[in-house]
C-alpha cells in the first residue's frame, strides 16, 4: 500500500506531496498524519502542496478534516505551496477549509508555525532542536 512520507522536524511534522493524490492515498494521509500527531506530540503540521497541480472538493476536504483532527490534538495546521490554479478551484468548489492556515512557501509556513507556538525554536550542534 503507498504512503506519503510524514517527517518529523523538531515540534513539528513535515509532509511534502510530490504527486496528485487519489482518494484511497489521501485518506491513508490523512489517518497517518493524525496518528503520527497523537504519538510524538506534535504541535504542528505543515504540508507542501506545491506538487499538487488539481484539488478536487475530496481532497479540499481531507485538509479541512487533518486541520481539525489535529487542532483536537493541539496542533496547528499549515498548507504551503498552494499554486494559483488550486485556490481558484477551492475558492470555486465553495471549500473553506476552517482552522487550515497557508503560507507562499516552506519557510513562512513554519515560521507561521513557530509564531503560532509562540516559543523559540533553535537547532543545536547535533541537529536536536532546543525550546527556549
Amino acid at each position: 500500500m503507498e504512503r506519503i512520507p510524514i517527517l518529523k522536524m523538531g515540534p513539528f511534522l513535515l509532509v511534502t506531496i510530490q504527486i496528485d493524490l487519489y482518494d484511497r492515498l489521501a485518506l491513508n494521509l490523512e489517518e497517518d498524519l493524525v496518528k503520527m500527531v497523537e504519538t510524538t506530540s506534535s504541535k504542528g503540521v505543515l504540508i507542501d502542496i506545491s506538487a499538487v497541480s488539481i484539488v478536487d472538493s475530496f481532497m479540499g476536504r481531507i485538509l479541512g478534516n487533518i486541520a481539525s483532527m489535529s487542532r483536537l490534538l493541539d496542533a496547528q495546521t499549515v498548507v504551503v505551496g498552494m499554486q494559483p490554479a488550486v485556490a481558484i478551484t477551492l475558492v470555486e468548489l465553495g471549500l473553506q477549509l476552517n482552522g487550515v492556515y497557508t503560507a507562499l512557501n516552506m519557510e513562512k509556513g513554519m515560521n507561521l508555525l513557530k509564531s503560532k507556538m509562540d516559543i523559540s525554536i533553535s537547532p543545536q550542534d547535533d541537529g536536536d532542536y532546543s525550546f527556549e
